[in-house]
């Protein structure tokens, strides 16, 4: 045994080795039964929230493949309605009705439309290419001489894909006299589930893929495909190396482990199936447990410091150096309760201030959807009012047209709200090239009611070509709508009103909306959200503030300034598309 010369408790070396043995060998379990509990409690969580997301995602999918199907179901029986198709049919002067196909195209959202006769000739389509052939073989003509309802048929391609199609009987005094042909575009929907991080397929009643994110899929059951080993491509990204440590994966591809979703579409026994990896749970959990193995590492350093400094203490000053530990700890115990009572303090108020930035961001989407579903609810009203006229005076055809139209505002309220929802993700927009010229078109369609409700002078500058941008249809045509609803406002008071439309394409396409009314008082808070010159209850000061916060998001830039005959002048300018962009594209 052994004393020091302060006359401290003697310690026996072998006993003091034995409990520094111990204590490693007891964190080092503590470390590793840690680790590894934690391993799988947050494994299994991760996972879950993971599977979760994806089934949130998988719904939305399922609703996108019904609603475009349920949308092109309706096509076939309107256009087999239309005057215009039948006597072109009766009287066999086809000369415009291929130019009115093609009219429809863009407001139907179709792939292509395909007129044929009693014979199966093709005498109007929207692919000229088609014209004078015949399809008299083909199933969707067969099936929809044999049917009196809209007949729907899958069919495969040659190169691999299908072909989707509604058609449907034209009738004229009860005798069938041509089919209407409406194919639909569901390779869009392949091509948005492309730029996400699952793999998701489409099979029929009898089990074989029709749409998938994986080309070579088409065509095969899910066995087949699964079975295959893809070239580098989407679901090789989607997929990474996971089988090493995931307990119950629900599918292998080409040896990874995948997470299995599915989902029934209610239309003719299809289903939906996603396949989503687990990198974003194995770096979640990674990060935890490399803090966790951090901390004891730092820990077990912090035993051996002790220890050796416990060794260290066994000297003349023992006495002194307990003192001013014991000094020191009550010092550290009491900055340790300042600082506690100030960390509880301060997690208040950032619980209210949280609180208070929910409050503000719900104010602002409230305005904000008050001010964009505005319009679309006035043209609604008015077409509406023009349809039950049209029904009391049995106009029932030029009635179904403005119920078409009003089941188009409907669908551009939901885009609004969308773009809305996804404001504070800036992504997932559905940039694809535009033409200027049908942006404005379609806009001044929509604002169309107001137009004809006041006496104004709108005069249209436009170029003869195409001016093509990369932009997204919706969220270009509201900008348009915010400018022109700002120049009717302006121009209210005003005698003799007048809105100049100029678009113009060079290094960029500027577009140019010119009033006479009074002008702009303050231009440098022209685009800050909420600032109006208008009545209480005429708007909220969000229309231009959007409107900005729109162009900047397209690549462009929306500026205004005061005419010099008075007046105010708003310009947007977007990059032009050029021949060898939309070649790419």
């Amino acid at each position: 045994m052994e004393t020091d010369k302060t006359g401290a408790a003697p310690v026996k070396k072998s006993s003091l080795g034995w409990r520094v043995r111990t204590l490693v060998i007891a964190l080092i379990f503590i470390a590793v039964a840690l680790v590894w509990i934690t391993n799988n409690l947050l494994t299994q969580r991760f996972t879950e929230v993971t599977r979760n997301r994806a089934e949130v995602r998988l719904a939305l999918y399922t609703g996108n493949v019904l609603s475009e199907l349920q949308r092109a179901s309706v096509v076939p029986l309107l256009l087999s309605q239309d005057p215009t198709l039948i006597g072109a049919l009766n009287s066999g002067d086809f000369t415009v009705t291929t130019q009115r196909l093609i009219s429809y195209l863009d407001e139907i959202g179709a792939a292509s439309l395909t007129l044929l006769d009693q014979s199966g000739r093709v005498v109007a389509a929207t692919d000229r290419n088609l014209i004078g052939a015949n399809q008299r073989n083909l199933a969707y003509f067969v099936e929809a001489q044999r049917a009196n309802d809209t007949v729907f048929l899958t069919s495969a391609h040659e190169n691999g894909g299908y072909e989707f199609t509604y058609s449907r009987r034209l009738t004229s005094d009860r005798q069938g006299i041509g089919v209407i042909v409406v194919k639909v575009d569901m390779a869009k929907l392949e091509r948005s589930w492309a730029n996400i991080a699952d793999a998701v397929t489409v099979t029929n009643s009898e089990g074989t893929i029709i749409l998938s994110t994986e080309p070579t899929w088409r065509g095969r059951t899910l066995s087949q495909a699964l079975a295959t080993r893809p070239e580098p491509n989407a679901i090789t990204r989607a997929i990474s190396a996971t089988s090493d440590w995931t307990t119950s994966p629900d599918a292998y591809i080409a040896g990874q482990a995948v997470m299995r979703n599915e989902a029934r579409i209610p239309f003719q026994g299809w289903k939906l199936i996603s396949f989503t990896n687990y990198n974003s749970v194995r770096e979640r959990v990674n990060g935890v447990l490399a803090l966790e193995i951090m901390a004891f590492a730092i820990l077990l350093a912090l035993t051996f410091y002790m220890l050796s400094r416990r060794a260290q203490s066994r000297s003349a000053f023992f006495q002194r150096e307990s003192a001013e530990l014991r000094q020191l700890n009550a010092r550290l115990q009491r900055e340790i309760a300042e600082r506690e009572r100030a960390e509880k303090n301060l997690e208040v108020a950032e619980q209210s201030l949280a609180q208070s930035s929910k409050l503000a961001a719900l104010g602002e989407m409230s305005a904000a959807v008050s001010h964009e579903l505005n319009q679309p609810l006035a043209a609604m009203k008015t077409y509406l009012a023009g349809a039950r006229l049209l029904l009391q005076r049995k106009r029932s055809d030029e009635a179904l047209s403005s119920f078409q139209r009003i089941d188009d505002l409907i669908e551009r309220m939901g885009a609004i709200t969308r773009q809305l929802k996804s404001y504070a993700r800036k992504g997932g927009e559905a940039f694809e090239p535009l033409d200027f010229k049908a942006s404005i078109s379609s806009a001044l369609s929509m604002m169309e009611p107001q137009l004809k409700s006041r006496k104004i002078d709108i005069t249209r500058t436009l170029p003869r070509e195409p001016v093509m941008v990369m932009a997204d249809k919706v969220r270009l045509e509201q900008v348009i709508i915010n400018l022109l609803r700002n120049a009717l406002d302006a121009t209210k008071l005003t005698e003799d009103a007048q809105i100049d439309l100029i678009l113009s394409a060079g290094e960029t396409a500027t577009f140019t909306v010119r009033d006479n009314g009074h002008g702009i008082d303050n231009l440098d808070d022209l685009f800050e959200p909420f600032y109006t010159t208008k009545q209480p209850g005429d708007g909220v000061g969000l229309g231009l503030a959007i409107s900005s916060g729109i162009v900047s998001d397209l690549g462009g830039r929306l500026t205004a300034r005061n005419g010099r005959s008075g007046g105010a002048v708003f310009e947007i300018q977007l990059p032009i598309l050029g021949e060898e962009i939309e070649a790419a594209e």
